[in-house]
């Protein structure tokens, strides 16, 4: 007598969200803003709106582009903006901050725009593997967004996961 094979986690309900798939595309480049400090020290409007002018802007397109100061100066709030205004147009994101805190950066930004709603009463598995590295604050703020309205989040592989998150029922009480 053959017996039939039954796939238990396709009919289980489990919904699986692979944090991965909202890594950010497109190269990260720096654009350190020490370049443009006189004497090394300060910036001065004129000479930074003219060096900005001139700049090739087209050279970050479809690039991340991460702005910082790598010096130890003050920097006026409209520096960023004035580097944001010209690099717009071209990069596919303008972020302030070194080039390594974009990914983080990123991953919020998307997570930011998911619809809690789609995941109304759902059992969720948050899968743990991937092949590009996924920050931890990816997995607290999608728990963060999520438990209000899922059913369960649970961490790992549909078939050997670790429960987070499970909403009590009427007769019982959260457990973990």
């Amino acid at each position: 007598m053959e017996q039939t094979l039954v796939n238990r986690v396709a009919g289980s309900g489990l919904v699986t969200i692979d944090l991965e798939t909202f890594y950010p595309e497109g190269e990260v480049v720096p654009f350190d803003l020490k370049d443009h400090l006189f004497m090394g020290l300060i910036l001065k409007e004129k000479d930074f709106r003219e060096a900005l002018k001139a700049h090739d802007w087209a050279q970050y397109t479809g690039k991340n582009l991460a702005v910082f100061c790598s010096a130890d100066a003050i920097i006026p709030m409209w520096a960023y903006m004035l580097v944001a205004a010209y690099a717009a147009p071209f990069a596919r994101d303008v972020f302030q901050g070194l080039p390594e805190q974009y990914a983080e950066f990123a991953f919020l930004k998307t997570l930011a725009t998911l619809s809690p709603d789609d995941y109304a009463g759902k059992r969720l598995v948050i899968k743990g593997c991937s092949d590009k590295p996924v920050p931890p604050s990816a997995y607290l703020e999608i728990t963060r967004r999520l438990q209000p309205v899922a059913a369960s989040i649970m961490f790992g592989e549909p078939c050997s996961t670790v429960p987070v998150f499970k909403r009590p029922t009427a007769n019982s009480q959260q457990q973990l």
